[in-house]
């Protein structure tokens, strides 16, 4: 693949704070960026040398996209496909418009990873409401998750029961889901990689990543599981990635039961939240890499230099002010990350910050007293 190199503009559909932090790696890096956001005040829009404000699926802004860009990219794998797919015809395009249309519907991905040989939790294909008259004891207690859309723990319903599977299919508006047996878990981790070809891969750390509400609070670097089990999950992302023929940075999300047999949650076709800690922990960071990926240069180096917590600063901690930074600021060895976004709300993700520290146990220490002091 022919290397695009400095000065080059690059192309991202998506200016949220994936795509922002996308166009400071580029633009550090030596390119330009174009951001496609129908959002006049987008993170991303703000601080790229071109914002054009148009729907995603817009003949005309991808036509200008592709008139303009040697490469272009995707921050959120909701971004129609078919654009993706359009503008491959005319413009190198990473990820393909397959590996972006296999994470939008969790039947077709739990497939297609089931299909690489790899294991997901026992499911079901939940596709109209006579799909839950069959025996389903095979998968209660379970969740019953949105087929597309879904995000942040929206979109999902915990069942124990036919009955309550039936009343949370008929909540969820009758729409395509997954039945998703519920494991016992001793953790959940995710593993980033970057692949510019068959033979230009590289992995980052193992994160282990803590929830709340359905969203990430907490990612621990490196993760507490076995040297064994960390490498497991390496293998089975790269196998994965391998099978998709993916070019790109890709996220895979696993779940850790209780005999480490580990278990494929869903994939994310860019950066990923449970990422960041990269930014300030490795040699280089998942941007840097979405970067050198959609350029045809070989993945930086992923060495971690620093055990590491990240903690996701969500709209919460926003009441009649602004937070009290000066808390995180203070401390030498926390960095801080926010995303430039105008209005804040729960639940929605407003920033993070990463505390660096000798040991991951010391860092996650100081990041959940400073998080207390946050909420305070």
């Amino acid at each position: 693949m022919k290397h695009i190199l400095p000065n080059a503009m690059l192309g991202i559909l998506g200016g949220g704070q994936l795509g922002r932090m996308f166009t400071m790696a580029a633009r550090a890096m030596g390119y330009r960026v174009t951001v496609l956001d129908p959002d006049a005040d987008s993170p991303a829009g703000g601080l790229a040398d071109v914002h054009i404000r148009a729907a995603y699926d817009e003949r005309a802004a991808l036509d200008r996209l592709a008139e303009t860009c040697a490469a272009v990219t995707t921050e959120f794998e909701n971004v129609p496909a078919d654009s993706l797919g359009y503008l491959a015809q005319r413009v190198r395009v990473s990820p393909s418009a397959e590996s972006v249309s296999i994470a939008q519907d969790r039947i077709a991905e739990k497939r297609y990873i089931s299909g690489a040989g790899l294991q997901v939790a026992p499911f079901l294909a939940i596709e109209g409401a006579g799909d839950l008259d069959r025996n389903l004891e095979g998968h209660l207690p379970g969740i019953l998750k949105l087929a597309r859309l879904g995000y942040d723990g929206k979109g999902q319903v915990r069942v124990k029961t036919a009955e309550e599977a039936k009343a949370a299919f008929a909540e969820l508006g009758g729409k395509s889901c997954v039945l998703e047996r519920q494991l016992n878990l001793k953790a959940e981790i995710s593993v980033i990689i970057a692949r510019s070809s068959p033979t230009e891969v590289a992995c980052f750390p193992v994160a282990e990543n803590q929830h709340e509400s359905g969203i990430l609070d907490v990612s621990i670097v490196p993760a507490r599981v076995t040297p064994a089990v960390a490498a497991h999950a390496q293998e089975m992302a790269l196998k994965l990635a391998q099978a998709m023929d993916y070019i790109g940075v890709l996220a895979v999300e696993f779940f850790v039961p209780d005999d480490d047999d580990l278990v494929i949650n869903e994939i994310a076709p860019r950066p990923h939240n449970s990422g960041h800690y990269t930014l300030d922990a490795c040699a280089a960071s998942q941007f840097e890499q979405q970067v050198r990926t959609l350029c045809g240069l070989p993945p930086a180096d992923t060495r971690l230099l620093s055990p590491v917590v990240m903690v996701n600063l969500l709209g919460d901690i926003w009441r009649d002010d602004e937070p009290a930074w000066d808390k995180l600021l203070s401390q030498p060895n926390v960095k801080l990350h926010l995303y430039g976004k105008k209005t804040a709300r729960i639940g929605r993700k407003m920033g993070h910050f990463n505390v660096l520290a000798d040991d991951a146990e010391t860092a996650l220490s100081q990041a959940l007293e400073l998080k207390q002091m946050l909420h305070a």
